[in-house]
C-alpha cells in the first residue's frame, strides 16, 4: 500500500524544506531589521547624514562627492518619515535585511539547499563590514543590492535562458550608478567575465544591448550634469589621492581587513566560493560572476581603496562558498559541524557586534573595546579621540551648532542678516543647517564639497561667523578679527575640537574671493 504513494513524498517534501528555509531567512533578516532599529539610540546624526540632509534641500542631477539617487532618497524620507535618526535610518535597517534574503535567494540559485541557503544568510547577518554600513543612512548601505541583484538577474539569465532578464538588469545597473559610482566597477566586471567565459554569446543577443541602453539612460542625466561641471568627482578622487589622507593599504593589508571585517569565521566561506565558481562543475555556469568578483577586487586594490568598497561583493563568494559546504557537510558524520559553524558565527558575531555597531553607549564601548584590545579599522589619517571614527563623526554637531548660536545672538539685531557661518567642511555646513533653525540661525556657507556650488548665498563678507579657520590665515583677508568662542566635545573626532572667530570687512568681495575657498577633499 505504501509503495504507490511513494512517488508524491519526494515533492511534498521539498515543499516543506522550502517552507522551513524561507522561515529561517526570514528570521536570520528580522533579526538584522531588529539589530539595525535598537541600535544608536545612545548616538547622534552621522556627519554624512548631515550632508545629504543639505543635498537633498538642494535636489539636482549630480553632485561634486556622489551621483543624486542618495540625495533623492533622503528627499523622500524626509517627506514620508520626517528627519529623526529613526527615520532615516529605516531604510538602511531595510536594506540591510534584504541582503541577507538576497544572499539566500544568491545560494538557492546556485543549487543551494536549505542549509546552504541559511549559512549565507548567516554571514551576512554577523559580517561586522555589512553590520557597520547598514545602521546609516550613505549609499553604501544599498550597494550591495544593486550588485548582488545583477548577480542574482544574471544567473536567472543563464539558468533560465530568458534573455528579456536583461532589461531589468539594465535597470537595476543604471539605478546603481546613480547610487554609486563603483557600479561601473562591478559592471565591467561582469562583461570581463563574459568575455572569459562561453557565455560571451549573449553578447550577440539584442536584450543585452536594450538592457545597457537603458543603464545608459538612466546614468545620462548625472553624466551631463559631470560635463556641464567639468567631472568633479574626478578632481576630488585626485585631490584626495595627492593629501593622503586614507589609510594606505598594500593588497596584503587589505585582505586581512577584509577577513576581519566580514568575520574571519566566513573565510573558509568566501574562498570556497571562489573555488565554487573556478574548480567546479556546479559552478561553471556562473564562472562568469566568479570573473566579475576577481576583476572588481583587483581594480579596487589598485585603486588605492578603502576597505568597504569591495564590501557589495561579498555575498556572492558567501552564497557559493555555502553550496561547497552544504555538499561537504551532507556526511552524517560531519553533522555536528555543520551545527557549528553557524553557532560559532552567531556567537562570536554577538561578541564583535558592538565594535561595528553602536548598541552600546559610549562609556560602555570604550570600556569594551579596551577589554578586548580590539576596534574598527582606521579608514583615514585622522587623529582619533576615544572613539573610532565612524562613532565619533556621530557626537558634537548639535553642541555645535549651540555654541555658533550664542555668538551669531550676541551680535546686533541689524548686523545678524548681514552675517554669514562659514564652516570649513561639509559636517560643520551640515550641522548649521540641520539643527541651526531651532537656534534661530542662517544656512551656513563653505568651500567644501558641493557647499562650493551652492555658493557664498548673497553674502558680502562684510560680517562673518568662521568655523575652525587659521587666525593668521584669516588676518591676511579680513580687516578685523576677533576669536569669540571654542568648540569641543569629549567624544568627537579631535578634528572637530576648533577655535570659532568673528571677523569684520573681507578685502575683497565675497563673490570675487569665492573661487579661493574652494576644498574638493
Amino acid at each position: 500500500m505504501s509503495s504507490p504513494a511513494s512517488p508524491n513524498r519526494e515533492p511534498a517534501r521539498q515543499r516543506r524544506l522550502i517552507v522551513t528555509a524561507n522561515a529561517a531567512i526570514l528570521g536570520i533578516a528580522a533579526c538584522k531589521l531588529l539589530l539595525h532599529l535598537y541600535a544608536g539610540r545612545h548616538y547622534g546624526y552621522f556627519v554624512d547624514e548631515l550632508y545629504y540632509l543639505a543635498c537633498s534641500r538642494h535636489l539636482d542631477w549630480g553632485y561634486v562627492d556622489q551621483p543624486p539617487l542618495i540625495a533623492a532618497v533622503t528627499w523622500l524620507v524626509r517627506m514620508l518619515f520626517g528627519e529623526s535618526l529613526p527615520a532615516l535610518r529605516f531604510l538602511p535597517a531595510v536594506a540591510g535585511a534584504a541582503l541577507v534574503a538576497l544572499t539566500a535567494l544568491l545560494a538557492r540559485e546556485l543549487g543551494g539547499g536549505r542549509y546552504a541557503q541559511v549559512l549565507a544568510a548567516t554571514a551576512v547577518l554577523v559580517a561586522p563590514g555589512f553590520l557597520s554600513l547598514d545602521n546609516l543612512l550613505t549609499m553604501n548601505a544599498f550597494e550591495p543590492l544593486f550588485w548582488m541583484g545583477c548577480a542574482w538577474l544574471l544567473l536567472r539569465i543563464v539558468r533560465t535562458g530568458n534573455p528579456r532578464l536583461w532589461l531589468a538588469f539594465g535597470v537595476l545597473a543604471g539605478l546603481g550608478i546613480e547610487n554609486k559610482y563603483s557600479m561601473l566597477i562591478f559592471g565591467a566586471g561582469v562583461v570581463a567575465g563574459l568575455l572569459l567565459t562561453p557565455q560571451r554569446r549573449v553578447l550577440a543577443s539584442p536584450w543585452l544591448w536594450l538592457g545597457g541602453a537603458i543603464a545608459f539612460l538612466l546614468f545620462l542625466p548625472n553624466l551631463l550634469w559631470n560635463v556641464q561641471h567639468h567631472f568633479p568627482f574626478l578632481e576630488l578622487q585626485a585631490n584626495i589621492r595627492r593629501s593622503g589622507r586614507d589609510t594606505p593599504l598594500n593588497p596584503l593589508k587589505f585582505f586581512t581587513e577584509e577577513i576581519l571585517t566580514m568575520h574571519p569565521l566566513t573565510l573558509p566561506l568566501w574562498l570556497a566560493g571562489l573555488w565554487f565558481f573556478f574548480g567546479t562543475k556546479a559552478g561553471k555556469p556562473g564562472r562568469v560572476l566568479g570573473w566579475a568578483w576577481v576583476f572588481t577586487s583587483l581594480v579596487i586594490v589598485t585603486l588605492s581603496p578603502r576597505i568597504y568598497y569591495l564590501y557589495p561583493a561579498f555575498p556572492l563568494l558567501f552564497a557559493a562558498g555555502a553550496v561547497v559546504w552544504e555538499t561537504r557537510l551532507s556526511d552524517p558524520a560531519s553533522a555536528g559541524w555543520k551545527l557549528a559553524w553557524p553557532a560559532a558565527l552567531v556567537a562570536t558575531g554577538a561578541v564583535i557586534a558592538p565594535l561595528a555597531i553602536p548598541v552600546l553607549p559610549p562609556e560602555s564601548y570604550i570600556r569594551y573595546s579596551q577589554a578586548l584590545h580590539l576596534g574598527p579599522p582606521a579608514v583615514e589619517t585622522h587623529k582619533l579621540g576615544p572613539l573610532p571614527q565612524i562613532y565619533a563623526d556621530q557626537f558634537g554637531w548639535e553642541e555645535m551648532a549651540a555654541a555658533v548660536a550664542r555668538i551669531y545672538n550676541d551680535l546686533p539685531p541689524g548686523i545678524r542678516p548681514q552675517t554669514a557661518i562659514f564652516g570649513q567642511n561639509y559636517g560643520q555646513a551640515g550641522a548649521i543647517d540641520f539643527f541651526g533653525p531651532h537656534y534661530g540661525l542662517p544656512p551656513a556657507i563653505s568651500g567644501h564639497q558641493n557647499y562650493f556650488l551652492w555658493g557664498p548665498r548673497n553674502y558680502t563678507g562684510a560680517s562673518m561667523i568662521v568655523l575652525q579657520g587659521r587666525r593668521e590665515t584669516l588676518e591676511r583677508i579680513f580687516v578685523s578679527v576677533e576669536k569669540v568662542g571654542r568648540f569641543d566635545h569629549p567624544y568627537s573626532m579631535p578634528h572637530q575640537h576648533f577655535d570659532i572667530f568673528y571677523c569684520r570687512g573681507l578685502k575683497q568681495p565675497l563673490a570675487e574671493f569665492w573661487p579661493r575657498v574652494k576644498s574638493w577633499d
